[in-house]
C-alpha cells in the first residue's frame, strides 16, 4: 500500500472542474447537431452526402461561394406520447447545422446538383469535361 498526501486542494479544482461542466451543458439549451457527411469520388463527379434525418427539403440550403460549398438548414422534430397512467412525454429535438467543404479544382460549379430522399441529401459536383491527356512530343533543335 502506497501513502498519498491529502491534497485539499486537489478535491476542491475536481469540484469546480464538475461543476462547471455541469454548468456549461445549461449554457446553450437549443443546441444544433452536426450531420454525418460522406464524401466519394466518381469518374465524372464527386458526391457529397449528408444525413439529415427529420429535416424538411425546404428547410436545407446549398450555397457555394468562391471555392467553398455550404450545405446548412434547420431541424425541428417533437414527439409527443400519452399513455394509460395519464403520463404525458414531450421530446423536442432541434436545432441549427452547417457544414463547410472546399471544392477541389476543375470542377463544374453551374451545374452542381442536389435532392433529398429518405433523410439523405446527395449533392452532386461535376468535373469539368477535360481534353483527353495524349502525349504531346516536342521536336529537340
Amino acid at each position: 500500500m502506497s501513502i498519498v498526501k491529502y491534497s485539499p486542494l486537489a478535491d476542491y479544482m475536481n469540484f469546480n472542474n464538475r461543476f462547471n461542466s455541469l454548468l456549461s451543458e445549461f449554457d446553450n439549451p437549443v443546441s444544433g447537431f452536426t450531420p454525418v457527411v460522406n464524401t466519394r469520388e466518381g469518374e465524372f463527379a464527386y458526391h457529397v452526402d449528408a444525413d439529415l434525418p427529420g429535416v424538411k427539403k425546404e428547410d436545407i440550403k446549398v450555397n457555394v461561394k468562391g471555392n467553398m460549398i455550404t450545405i446548412s438548414g434547420e431541424r425541428h422534430d417533437k414527439k409527443e406520447t400519452d399513455d394509460k397512467e395519464g403520463y404525458h412525454r414531450i421530446e423536442t429535438s432541434f436545432g441549427k447545422f452547417e457544414r463547410s467543404f472546399t471544392l477541389p479544382e476543375g470542377v463544374d460549379v453551374e451545374n452542381i446538383t442536389a435532392s433529398n430522399e429518405d433523410g439523405v441529401l446527395e449533392v452532386i459536383i461535376p468535373k469539368l469535361k477535360s481534353e483527353t491527356k495524349k502525349v504531346k512530343k516536342i521536336k529537340v533543335k
